[in-house]
């Protein structure tokens, strides 16, 4: 069967992606949802997509010009903020591939991409990472994120001694960037080693940020990075902490891919998002919920990673994610 996937170019996920689906048998092609990764590009797009129209019109003729000679079973959209194509484009593509199942999966809050609910009519099935926006949207189904075959392998290898008692990697949103810099500070005598680090995508970016949002009224250049680290990178940070931290940016209450990620890894998570106590792996002698304080006297900090249930375990890994769509 083959696949014609559209999603953002965000680290390796997509090829994760594409590999699963060779791997369950599927034929793939893929396609970035923008015209371009530039970070110029992909701000303009999140403020006003029409500002891009030429380009965004150039790119998706491309697009249709290579798979018109060709015939899809599935069309997998995964969504965010980044998306760049008009409802009118995904008609053309809808008629080009008349055939072919539609299955949306929005891994961004609609409360960040409201306009995504204009989409929903083309897709048989319309999946959300976001609990809230599900119960709120009955054209939703829920299904949370996932977990790659990577972070299991570090799950399943076990280790004594961590580098670090924490860390952090993510792009510094302005929620996001305030709550983790209070989860490290309070953390500082319990978990001293930590790696923080805050990506910030140009000076630019942050200058934008200093003048509108007040979580950055204190905030320095210096304070950031801005240079993306790679997976493999990353994944060696994950490989050597003890626990992981994590925030979700403003207007999101569905679970971050880092706390997916970190269930695979089996790893301890700190997370300001209270809403992970509603989820079957949710255990409080592996997961602290930061409400502003901290209490070493937790069975967090006195005991160490209890495994959960495998049945639950193996049902967020990006295999049986992929199945659950594709399956349905």
């Amino acid at each position: 069967m083959n696949v014609l996937l559209i999603m953002p170019e965000f680290f390796d996920y997509p090829r994760m992606i594409q590999k699963a689906l060779n791997d369950l048998g599927y034929d793939v092609d893929y396609y970035n949802d923008r015209p371009s990764t530039n970070n110029l590009v992909k701000a303009i797009i999140k403020v006003n997509r029409n500002y891009m129209n030429f380009f965004i019109k150039r790119y998706f003729k491309r697009i249709m010009e290579s798979i018109k000679q060709k015939k899809y079973d599935v069309v997998l959209l995964i969504s965010g903020q980044s998306l760049s194509f008009s409802v009118d484009m995904i008609k053309k593509l809808k008629e080009c591939q008349s055939s072919a199942r539609y299955i949306l999966y929005q891994w961004d809050a609609v409360k960040n991409f409201p306009c995504i609910k204009e989409y929903f009519i083309f897709f048989d099935k319309c999946y959300s990472f976001d609990r809230f926006d599900v119960e709120q949207d009955k054209r939703l189904l829920f299904l949370p994120l996932f977990y790659t075959d990577v972070y299991e392998k570090i799950g399943n290898t076990p280790k004594s001694e961590y580098t670090y008692d924490c860390s952090y990697v993510g792009t510094a949103h302005p929620k996001k960037y305030q709550q983790i810099n209070l989860v490290s500070n309070a953390l500082h005598d319990l978990m001293p080693r930590q790696f923080i680090y805050q990506y910030m995508p140009s000076r630019l970016k942050f200058i934008y940020h200093k003048f509108k949002d007040k979580e950055f009224k204190n905030a320095k250049y210096k304070y950031f990075q801005n240079k993306k680290l790679t997976t493999e990178q990353i994944i060696e940070i994950f490989s050597e902490s003890g626990c992981i931290l994590d925030a979700p940016q403003s207007g999101q209450t569905g679970l971050t891919i880092r706390t997916i990620e970190c269930l695979g890894a089996k790893r301890k998570l700190i997370t300001t998002n209270s809403d992970i106590k509603n989820y079957d792996f949710y255990n409080e002698q592996n997961i602290l919920i930061f409400n502003g304080e901290i209490d070493p006297e937790s069975s967090f900090f006195k005991n160490g990673y209890k495994d959960i249930d495998e049945n639950v375990y193996k049902k967020y890994s990006l295999q049986n994610w992929l199945k659950t769509m594709l399956d349905s």
